[in-house]
């Protein structure tokens, strides 16, 4: 009998697995199998899924390009595990990762490749701007996610994971994202002045850390001119500009990167999740030729030398970011779901809707309101997270490769369920 066709009792997890786990309360089923942007449960329930692994699947789950290509190098005994040793594998994914998407962009970037996971590149990232600077703090941004482990928790924003380091988190200083004072406030009014304030009591910082589109923060999207006055004001103060592309890059908000659409060109880049297209960990953090100032050894991780991740992601490349195809489809689609929740806006009060390309979300006055519709969801076939520092935001992460079809029932469904919530 094949492991898919056996079934599970769900108390195995209940009783063995620890209280840490979440998503798997707000989908109480025990799921099977996986295709496109469809994942069925062991009683062979369907559901659309607008979550994509947060983020790791923008090109839906098992795509049959990849996993033929991954299949074929696990046949024929391709290496899996190799540290930072030098593969076949990857040395195709460096040749197609610096052929189609930095050279294209003009990005004199160096390729690392830290532990597989999006915390990882970041505490990569921040280990190299205080080498380069000799400077130890770090401004980050309120409602900023970067991360699980403490140099990325002292990065972030919320309360409750930051709690969970159990130490104090130091080192960094965070400042309001675009529009935190809703206009109020000039955007960079209090951060320049304590820079140049001798009385501040700040430190002078190695880096900015940002996110362009902060997903765990809620969807709250900064500016395309915010962005370039923050990355200007780091070229002034002689600060490092890191951007955390970890959930947002691999073309979710249109462009393969997402601050591309801003014209800026930050001095170091982290990328996770989607990078190997399969689903599959792998972690790049990307700097200025000039900033690799590392000793060897001096930042390394067993598991940094996935070889599937670089089989799956150099084909991924291959197929999708060899023109602009897909960067158009994403912002149709982009725009098809903003349609929709604007509609939604319209007719229901207390909500309102804010995005990037095929990130978006609904945000509820009432915050208890977008677990309810979450749930609702879940109970007409549909997978959709919230966000936000109260989970007052549905957060919509569909895979790029949706279709248009499974795109618009999927939001039929949450139609459905903003009606029965609040309607």
């Amino acid at each position: 009998m094949q492991l898919l066709d056996q079934s599970i009792d769900d108390s195995v997890f209940t009783q063995h697995e620890s209280e840490v786990r979440s998503y798997c309360r707000s989908w109480p089923t025990v799921f099977t199998r996986a295709s496109g942007s469809h994942i069925t449960d062991q009683t062979g329930r369907q559901f659309l899924d607008f979550f994509a692994g947060a983020g790791s699947l923008n090109y839906g789950h098992n795509n049959p390009v990849m996993k033929s290509a991954l299949l074929d190098y696990i046949a024929d005994d391709g290496i899996t595990h190799g540290l930072d040793m030098a593969t076949v594998a990857k040395g195709k994914f460096i040749e197609a990762f610096h052929g189609k998407i930095l050279q294209p962009r003009r990005l004199d970037y160096k390729i690392q490749f830290p532990g597989p996971t999006g915390t990882n590149a970041v505490e990569a990232a921040l280990k190299l701007a205080r080498k380069v600077t000799g400077r130890e703090s770090i401004i980050s941004f309120t409602n900023a996610f970067h991360g699980m482990t403490l140099g990325s928790l002292s990065v972030t924003g919320n309360s409750m994971k930051r709690a969970g380091a159990g130490i104090p988190l130091v080192h960094a200083t965070p400042m309001p994202f675009d529009n935190y004072f809703g206009g109020v406030v000039e955007d960079f009014q209090w951060f320049e002045r304590v820079l140049d304030d001798s009385g501040s009591g700040l430190n002078r910082p190695a880096a900015v850390i940002v996110e362009t589109v902060q997903g765990e923060g809620g969807i709250n999207v900064a500016r395309a001119e915010w962005l370039q006055a923050l990355s200007e004001l780091c070229q002034r103060r002689d600060i490092l500009l890191i951007v955390d592309d970890v959930q947002m890059g691999c073309g979710r908000t249109g462009e393969f990167f997402s601050f591309e659409a801003a014209g800026i060109k930050p001095d170091i880049v982290t990328l996770s999740k989607s990078i190997s297209g399969y689903g599959l960990p792998l972690a790049l953090t990307l700097f200025r030729s000039d900033l690799d100032v590392w000793s060897p050894g001096e930042h390394n991780g067993t598991f940094r030398g996935n070889n599937p991740a670089f089989v799956t992601g150099a084909t991924t490349i291959d197929h999708y970011w060899s023109d602009d195809a897909l960067t158009r489809d994403v912002h149709a689609k982009g725009d098809r779901i903003h349609t929709r929740f604007s509609e939604l806006c319209d007719t229901f009060s207390g909500i309102s809707t804010r995005g990037r390309g095929m990130a978006q979300g609904l945000v509820f006055e009432e915050a208890a309101a977008a677990g309810k519709v979450s749930a609702s969801a879940f109970g007409a076939g549909l997978l959709v997270e919230t966000s936000g520092p109260s989970d007052e935001v549905v957060k919509l992460l569909p895979p790029l490769t949706i279709s248009n079809e499974d795109l618009d029932r999927g939001l039929d469904i949450l139609a459905e369920s903003v009606k029965e919530v609040i309607g």
